[in-house]
């Protein structure tokens, strides 16, 4: 059976630069951005490789809308989702779902509304 795996994923924001601090605060890190014009976005951090998906931050108003909510929702990978969970509140953001164990096998999950009001969720295995 053929393996599907994500290669980049896009979080649609409204106002970027609150977004980037608000990601930047939340997993420590620095995005980088870009300005294309009528678009803008914000790289995340990646390993390259193989090792989980790639993807940005995006913003153009006639392409993207933010999930409000609802819609798909991403997972970043965490050493233990405590971590990035307590930065959200203080970065502009609401928790959702508390660290709460999915199984033994598949360890533990949380969820967040970001700046934008995108759900994003976080998993890991410890």
């Amino acid at each position: 059976m053929k393996k599907v795996t994500v290669g980049w994923f896009e979080i649609p924001v409204s106002d970027m630069d609150r977004a980037i601090n608000f990601y930047q605060k939340v997993f420590d890190c620095t995005l980088h951005k870009l300005d294309m014009g009528d678009f803008q976005m914000a790289m995340f951090p990646g390993e390259g490789g193989g090792k989980g998906a790639e993807g940005s931050l995006v913003f153009n108003k006639e392409f993207y809308a933010t999930s409000n909510h609802a819609g798909a929702l991403i997972y970043f990978s965490s050493e233990d989702v405590v971590i990035e969970l307590s930065r959200v509140e203080d970065a502009g953001g609401t928790i959702q779902i508390e660290k709460k164990m999915i199984s033994p096998e598949y360890g533990y999950m949380g969820v967040f509304l970001d700046s934008e009001g995108n759900r994003i969720a976080l998993h890991s295995m410890s």
